[in-house]
């Protein structure tokens, strides 16, 4: 079944993601900041993600991995990850196939491959990736062996430390410079909503983009937003987001 989807990823990425965005209107930025070893950022990348593939929504969407999450640094500039020393192996590699293959449809196939093994607790097979995509494992693994590695890793730290509001917990998605908070798995209405352009991929017609989501990300930004309220809306934020939906 893995090897299965795999193919189908592979298959669903040709005809469209180097697809022209519609006429119009500029691609809409969606950024997922996420950490290898997360169970919620394998089954977003696995089970959700990979869709933006399936149809015309690639041709609107400028799509940004960022695999860092809730690493930190130490004082002495070594990365610690917060599922520990294989999570930061993960992450530099997915870091290094990025930066190897900078083109989104090129690097989203080894990440999915890799975090599909991830969401089937069979992570410490991932160089069986490289075979299986018919990819050459040195530039990668030269990147992940020397410091280039380290120094994109530190890029993808200040990104998401950088951000406004600042995380709280991954994976975390950004469409246009707007977190979508717990809505992640539906990127696309966010997508379609956020999309300028005229005509709009066939795509969005067939989402159902309500004027509730829109409420509900100004509200949880203006919250956010609000020093006092932070330590409050941390209690009450599942109960507003049922509410809402």
């Amino acid at each position: 079944m893995d090897a299965l989807r795999l193919l189908l990823v592979l298959s669903i990425i040709s005809p469209f993601a180097a697809t022209a965005a519609v006429n119009g209107g500029d691609k809409v930025a969606l950024e997922l900041y996420y950490e290898t070893l997360c169970p919620y950022c394998s089954n977003l990348i696995v089970n959700y993600l990979y869709k933006i593939f399936e149809s015309d929504l690639i041709s609107i969407t400028d799509l940004k991995l960022i695999p860092y999450g809730n690493a930190k640094i130490k004082s002495n500039g070594t990365i610690v990850c917060q599922h520990g020393k294989y999570e930061c192996i993960l992450n530099t590699v997915e870091a290094c196939a990025i930066d190897t293959w900078p083109k989104v449809k090129d690097h989203f196939p080894f990440i999915y491959c890799v975090e599909s093994l991830v969401y089937h607790d069979n992570y410490t097979y991932w160089e069986t990736c490289f075979e299986k995509l018919g990819l050459d494992a040195t530039p990668v693994m030269d990147c992940y062996n020397s410091d280039r590695g380290t120094k994109i890793e530190l890029k993808y730290a200040a990104q998401t430390n950088a951000l406004e509001p600042p995380h709280t917990y991954v994976p975390w998605v950004v469409v246009d410079g707007q977190p979508i908070y717990d809505d992640y798995r539906n990127f696309k209405s966010y997508i379609c909503e956020a999309y300028k352009g005229t005509p709009k991929p066939s795509s969005c017609s067939e989402s159902s983009v309500g004027r509730i989501r829109k409420v509900k990300i100004d509200l949880l930004n203006t919250l956010f937003g609000q020093e006092s309220f932070k330590s409050k809306i941390s209690r009450v934020l599942p109960a507003i987001l049922s509410w809402l939906q």
